[in-house]
């Protein structure tokens, strides 16, 4: 029953939410921002929200130092979920130490990403180019595309592995082979299958299976194709 109450609260203060910027007349589907203002428009949308924020972070550039120095200063009062590529996870890591953990939580992803600032569901900003150097930038206020990108966004977000989880893995469970190696551990196929298939001799192979065992703790190897799964070195 409590939950249920929340649930509805949440549900309450969300449409609340919608009708008072629905009445200040906030209907411009899309606005540019240059990155002079960029800092700017950042910090407003951060401070505007109420119960989440969720970035995406792209390589180093303007909008990921933008997104990265307001929430190290100021968070607010949202939930904060950031995305990030393995490139700049140890500068986020940094950059977000000092904040909450019961209001944020980072992941990295190896996908391609699409960087993104996405408030409440209502309101998005992301560069004009869809990458994180852009001169440009767009405010996206229709509620059809804000809710595109967030969906789009929560897809990634559930593949993605904890920031903690990224920073202990060792770099080799990063390379195009050993994600090979993983897909036909988690698949049950044999070595020689497998050494053939990805163009590697058998002994190179299970050499590559016995450093992948180690470095995800795995005592078997549909262990180490299940523990890939679940640090997003491999898709559900």
């Amino acid at each position: 029953m409590e939950q249920a109450l929340l649930q509805a609260r949440t549900l309450i203060e969300s449409t609340v939410v919608l009708h008072r910027r629905r009445s200040v007349g906030d209907t411009v589907p899309v606005a540019r921002t240059g990155a002079a203002h960029l800092g700017e428009s950042v910090e407003r949308l951060i401070a505007r929200g109420h119960h989440a924020v969720s970035v995406a972070l792209v390589g180093h550039g303007e909008f990921t130092e933008s997104v990265l120095r307001v929430l190290g200063g100021s968070p607010g009062r949202a939930v904060v979920r950031v995305l990030c590529t393995a490139e700049i996870a140890p500068d986020v890591a940094e950059r977000l130490a000092g904040l909450p953990v019961e209001q944020t939580e980072v992941r990295v992803s190896d996908s391609d990403l699409c960087a993104v600032l996405v408030v409440d569901g209502f309101t998005a900003l992301m560069p004009a180019n869809c990458a994180g150097g852009g001169e440009q930038f767009a405010v996206v206020n229709d509620m059809a595309t804000v809710r595109a990108l967030e969906l789009l966004f929560a897809g990634t977000w559930g593949t993605a592995r904890r920031l903690a989880d990224h920073l202990r893995l060792s770099p080799r469970l990063r390379l195009e082979l050993v994600r090979k190696i993983l897909e036909r551990l988690r698949a049950g196929h044999t070595d020689e299958a497998a050494a053939h298939e990805i163009n590697v001799s058998l002994r190179t192979y299970r050499r590559y299976v016995a450093e992948i065992l180690r470095d995800l703790d795995a005592i078997s190897r549909f262990q180490a194709g299940a523990r890939a799964v679940q640090l997003g070195l491999l898709p559900a």
